[in-house]
């Protein structure tokens, strides 16, 4: 058979979807054949979803102030005696319906949590593909700049930014940018162990034979380093991102719950607890359950599936 029988059937194999190439990969038969990813992923999906879609799926938007009724305030689940529909979860002491808040409250986290791994991945990344390529002063400044940052508690820099930034703002800017100032301060520390992930691996690449040679044809430094070099840190940067997606919605809940992360009027998953915790001995335990109950199944479904990932991408446990 010539080379030329052969090539139609090797440019097929290339030209074939996405989505069939992924179906036949390793990391698709790993996820099908462990179930608790797939009960996990199957989870996370749903609660994404009902969260993203909540205008069109509850009964109240809990931001409009004007759709509230005191009238309404402290009313048990449905499948209490003095339940009342629509409110299915019952109501806070606002009369805010308790499921419509925590849709709400779970899109601001999964906002917040996604956009805080996003800007820590972009400047960690960036930091780490300079530091170990280029070593050197570049490399001790950067590095020392993590130290300092890793000397200190994440919660206590996640606080000391937070408070700060609110107090710099202006009082009609303090509830616009309480999301921004939150990843903000979740980002300024996390983008450590981004950064030194990539840069181990920089140092390793930078001596290989494809970026000599990419030298001796005169590419430019940054094409190299974002078309040659990245490429091959992307593996464990995708299990850091996913493990760290879940640790960036538990701080921000911790901040708002310690009431320096989202307003009130802009509940959060962390704001809604805290204001739950306030009436739990009062006999208004459905306040801070739901929205506790809720953090824990999104958590728990991230972390399995970075845990997941991790042992799927690990080349030494296949």
């Amino acid at each position: 058979m010539s080379l030329t029988d052969t090539a139609p059937k090797v440019a097929t194999s290339q030209s074939k979807p996405l989505f069939s190439r992924l179906r036949n990969s390793d990391l698709w038969w790993s996820f099908w054949h462990h179930p608790s990813a797939v009960v996990a992923a199957i989870l996370l999906i749903l609660l994404i979803c009902s969260a993203f879609f909540a205008p069109w799926i509850t009964v109240q938007n809990p931001y409009d102030l004007a759709s509230l009724d005191l009238l309404n305030a402290e009313i048990p689940p449905i499948w209490n005696a003095d339940g009342q529909w629509p409110f299915l979860l019952g109501t806070d002491t606002q009369g805010r319906d308790l499921l419509s808040a925590i849709l709400y409250g779970s899109r601001a986290s999964i906002v917040i949590g996604a956009a805080s791994v996003a800007v820590s991945l972009i400047v960690g990344a960036a930091f780490g593909l300079v530091a170990g390529y280029y070593g050197k002063w570049v490399d001790g400044l950067l590095m020392r700049a993590g130290d300092v940052l890793l000397s200190m508690p994440t919660m206590l820099i996640a606080i000391l930014v937070s408070a700060l930034a609110r107090q710099a703002l202006p009082a009609s800017l303090r509830e616009i940018g309480a999301s921004a100032v939150i990843v903000l301060a979740i980002s300024l520390s996390a983008w450590v162990q981004y950064a030194r992930t990539v840069r181990a691996l920089t140092m390793v690449e930078r001596n290989k034979e494809y970026v000599q040679a990419a030298r001796l044809i005169r590419v430019s430094t940054w094409r190299i380093l974002l078309k040659h070099i990245l490429p091959n840190t992307t593996t464990p940067l995708l299990v850091t991102a996913t493990l760290n997606f879940g640790l960036g919605i538990l701080i921000e809940a911790t901040l708002s719950f310690l009431g320096v992360g989202m307003p009130p009027e802009q509940p959060s998953l962390g704001t809604l607890i805290r204001i739950g915790n306030q009436y739990l001995f009062s006999g208004q335990w459905w306040i801070v359950l739901f929205p506790g109950l809720q953090l824990c199944l999104l958590v728990v479904s991230i972390n399995v599936l970075g845990d997941w990932l991790r042992d799927a991408l690990n080349p030494k446990l296949r």
